[in-house]
């Protein structure tokens, strides 16, 4: 006959075998899906990579979102936006490459837009302002309900588009003009 305790660390360690010989249950799906967007302007090429949020019937800005404070739009790493040449943003020079965005909602008037240097980061804390290549107001506009927060660029025209932040009732478009002149 077996000692107790014998059998008790027998029937352990089959449990143990028997769990880690059955196969791994998928996690499931993400709350936020990638998304990405990419467009020439003119001779530029601009693409973004973000998490894509989803409402779920949440109050989003005064609320998920506190006014006047860094946010991130998107979720999980923050979101990239790479431009091939140098470009005006809202009228200010920003250098080709490779930012992260951020974004001051305001209550009343327009919103900071951040693009920072620190673009391979997660989504908080934001890297702080040593890292920001360029600050400019936004004036966000009522919309139509956008259920999943999406980016993208609904006008193109020659060298110039508006890329829109999109989530919930409330988008922020911002002017991109992306000249281009050879050199002699």
């Amino acid at each position: 006959m077996m000692p107790r305790w014998l059998y008790v660390r027998a029937a352990a360690a089959s449990a143990l075998v028997a769990i880690s010989a059955a196969p791994a249950q998928p996690q499931g799906f993400p709350f936020s899906q990638r998304g990405s967007v990419t467009q020439m302007v003119a001779f530029t090429e601009i693409s973004v990579a973000y998490g894509r949020p989803v409402a779920r019937g949440r109050a989003l800005f005064g609320a998920l979102v506190p006014w006047d404070s860094v946010w991130h739009p998107g979720a999980d790493s923050a979101t990239r936006v790479r431009f091939s040449r140098d470009v005006l943003i809202e009228g200010r020079p920003l250098h080709a490459g490779e930012y992260s965005l951020w974004l001051i909602p305001h209550e009343a008037g327009p919103w900071t837009v951040i693009f920072s240097r620190a673009a391979h980061v997660f989504h908080k804390p934001y890297p702080g302002a040593k890292f920001d290549a360029l600050r400019v107001d936004a004036t966000p506009e009522q919309a139509s309900q956008m259920e999943s927060f999406a980016i993208y660029f609904p006008m193109v025209l020659r060298d110039e588009a508006v890329l829109r932040v999109h989530w919930g009732t409330t988008a922020v478009p911002l002017r991109i003009k992306a000249p281009f002149r050879p050199h002699p």
